[in-house]
């Protein structure tokens, strides 16, 4: 478990970018929740009402979520955002890791490039099935197998 500082400005341009300090970084989480003020700031607007929450309790919440560009280190994407209440966790969740394209380094409590992503062009007749996927210290390594499939066999 860590923390990272990141930034955050609204996807219009307009507003100021805001620096959101001792963001937990939570796999556990799909969404980023960022303190609703500091979203205000950033003039990002609430664009999902109500959206419904679990806890880790088992607790049912809800919360505003708007859009926003987030900035941490080197990585950098377009997400949504939970406006968090007072009492609630400032989380970096899941689907804003995926889209900065990083994976966690637990051991030097960092966050890093995942490597390239995997791409494959469909070809007629043909089905292509993931057998593993291994992270190196800088690249994932996958085992592919591509299969022959006819319609009507």
């Amino acid at each position: 478990m860590f923390y990272v500082d990141c930034s955050v400005q609204s996807i219009t341009g307009s507003g100021n970018t805001v620096t959101v300090s001792d963001l937990l970084v939570d796999t556990g989480s799909e969404y980023t929740w960022i303190p609703e003020q500091d979203l205000k700031d950033a003039a990002i607007t609430v664009r999902k009402k109500d959206v419904p929450f679990i806890m880790a309790n088992g607790q049912l919440i809800t919360r505003h979520v708007g859009y926003a560009i987030l900035c941490c280190q080197d990585f950098e994407t377009v997400d949504e955002v939970v406006f968090a209440r007072e009492g609630d966790l400032r989380l970096l969740g899941s689907r804003t890791l995926e889209g900065f394209g990083a994976v966690l380094d637990a051991h030097e409590k960092e966050l890093v490039a995942a490597g390239p992503y995997p791409v494959a062009r469909a070809i007629k007749g043909y089905k292509l099935q993931v057998e593993s996927c291994k992270l190196g210290e800088e690249l994932a390594t996958c085992n592919l197998q591509l299969e022959t499939h006819h319609r009507g066999e």
